[in-house]
């Protein structure tokens, strides 16, 4: 059962209206189901809008972000609790020990980061937490069919499908709660 939600996502907005609609209809999903939100810890773009749509909500939100993004004054200071780590390593250790599962919204190099790593501790038996993609307006179209010639090739463990579970839109997560 899921209970705390790492949302992995843009510290920009995106240009598509969508990414950020479908950010608040996720972060309504979790504060009504009250499950805890764990994020990176940011107050800027879809971190932001989701943190903020959850605490608006009357939800929990728990955020993580390295010092050095607080010595730039990016982090969220208006959520329920925030840790300060040493660096971005540390901060997604600590993202992983606290949540049940992972959804992966929009975003950079950063989420991909973060996607990419949390796939490969599963693939490595580290975890076992289910990880969702919002494919919101089909933004991880392209990537998810990369994924599926990695596996049609030979290169991963198990089947794609048992890791990652592709959602069109924010209330299909309901199915998998």
């Amino acid at each position: 059962m899921i209970k705390k939600l790492a949302i992995f996502c843009g510290s920009k907005t995106g240009r598509n209206e969508l990414f950020e609609q479908d950010a608040v209809a996720l972060a309504g999903i979790l504060a009504q189901e009250k499950i805890e939100l764990i994020y990176g810890g940011g107050k800027s773009g879809l971190m932001g809008v989701v943190a903020d749509t959850v605490m608006k909500s009357g939800g929990i939100v728990r955020g993580v972000i390295p010092q050095v993004l607080v010595e730039w004054e990016h982090q969220h200071d208006a959520i329920s609790e925030l840790f300060v780590v040493e660096d971005m390593h540390v901060r997604k250790r600590k993202l992983y020990e606290l949540c049940d599962g992972a959804v992966i919204l929009p975003g950079g190099f950063g989420t991909l980061d973060e996607l990419f790593e949390i796939l490969t501790w599963n693939q490595l038996a580290i975890h076992d937490k289910k990880i969702f993609i919002l494919n919101t307006g089909g933004f991880y179209n392209h990537l998810f069919a990369h994924m599926q010639t990695m596996s049609e090739e030979g290169f991963l463990y198990g089947k794609l499908e048992e890791k990652l579970i592709l959602l069109n839109t924010p209330s299909d997560l309901l199915q998998h709660l």
